[in-house]
């Protein structure tokens, strides 16, 4: 056999040899965590507003006064500031929220900040929109406490709102009722948006965050949080029962059991199903859950692991998923920081506070 056919032989095998792997088709490089992440989440839009929920600055203006306005209560000692403090990053830090004449509510405040891009308001959805809850908390037991809404009108009067609501809703023949006090707050609640480390990462900015944060993204995706915790919100899209795999108050301690949307849709369906609460800045916001039942962080993501998954979580997956969530926290917006100055009215005289007429301390209900 000659040289120059020796080494067409062994051409020829070594063709053959690797044919095979040729003709396999390449595998898909697998994505990226930016990628994945990506594909389940936004960043924050620069506003909230929409065609239909406009945000004109005097409308905003109003509707910053009116959310740290407490005078505008049955007692003059609650206003929306009261449940959603700015020091607080847009809650109260109570397990439940205290309103007018002291009564307890239903649920614990969940944060106003980014709260216009959720799909419902409320923790049982029973509001469409943050307008709809700011209405409807002025006369809600458990919020302004007004016993209608002409007391609420007159309070404005009294309190030197009209040229405001003119200015805010121009060519309105009767610019001074109940639902543009709500358009109004909303559009006010419409423009606090907290762009965070998160947001800078999805963007593209790998270094915005740590390597801990980074890991808890992975884990946060790969067990399966982000299946209910997606989106722009990092949740509040959505409905779910709170307890897929084992009753939640086996691990909340939760006194008394909540029945979720089953008490305002009376639907056996809807028995312990909550709305998916969003993430965002939820590391500045205990306590957790819609009772306020956990006190801590760490605590809250065990609990969700537990009874929502069937998991039993690791201490370095606890630590990793908890940076992940603090890279959600966000800058406030400045004028939500400080409060603005009101005119100088007094309680109007004529709606002084009298005694509360309900002997219930707690609204056994949701309401506003």
């Amino acid at each position: 056999m000659t040289l120059h056919r020796t080494h067409s032989i062994i051409a020829s095998w070594i063709a053959v040899i690797a044919l095979p792997a040729a003709a396999m088709p390449a595998r898909a490089a697998e994505p990226s965590l930016l990628e994945q992440a990506g594909q389940l989440f936004a960043p924050l839009p620069r506003d909230m507003a929409s065609a239909a929920l406009p945000i004109p600055a005097a409308r905003v203006a109003l509707g910053r006064k009116l959310f740290f306005d407490p005078r505008l209560s049955v007692d003059g000692t609650v206003s929306c500031a009261t449940c959603h403090q700015p020091a607080l990053y847009g809650t109260d830090a109570l397990p439940k929220s205290i309103g007018a004449r002291h009564r307890q509510n239903a649920h614990n405040a969940p944060s106003v900040l980014n709260a216009a891009l959720q799909f419902k308001a409320h923790w049982i959805g029973d509001r469409e929109n943050v307008e709809t809850q700011a209405m409807k908390s002025l006369t809600g037991p458990a919020s302004f406490g007004n016993p209608d809404d002409a007391a609420v009108i007159r309070k404005l009067a009294a309190l030197g709102y009209t040229d405001d609501f003119a200015r805010a809703f121009p060519g309105e023949p009767d610019p001074v009722k109940p639902e543009r006090w709500g358009r109004a707050i909303g559009a006010y609640e419409r423009t606090l948006v907290t762009p965070s480390p998160f947001d800078a990462y999805l963007h593209g900015d790998l270094a915005a965050l740590q390597p801990a944060a980074q890991r808890g993204l992975e884990t946060f995706i790969g067990i399966g949080c982000a299946t209910c915790h997606n989106g722009v919100g990092v949740g509040g899209a959505s409905f779910r029962k709170f307890g897929q795999v084992e009753d939640y108050w086996q691990a909340t301690g939760s006194q008394p059991i909540d029945a979720g949307r089953y008490t305002a849709t009376q639907d056996p369906a809807d028995r312990f199903v909550f709305k998916v609460p969003s993430l965002r800045n939820v590391a500045m916001t205990p306590p957790y859950f819609h009772d306020g039942s956990v006190a801590t962080l760490a605590q809250a993501v065990r609990v969700m692991a537990r009874v929502q998954l069937g998991k039993i979580l690791t201490a370095a997956e606890v630590d990793d998923l908890v940076a992940f969530l603090n890279s959600l926290t966000g800058v406030l917006p400045e004028d939500f920081v400080t409060a603005p100055v009101l005119a100088p009215q007094a309680f109007p005289p004529d709606h002084e506070p009298g005694p509360d007429p309900s002997p219930a301390a707690t609204v056994p209900r949701s309401t506003p």
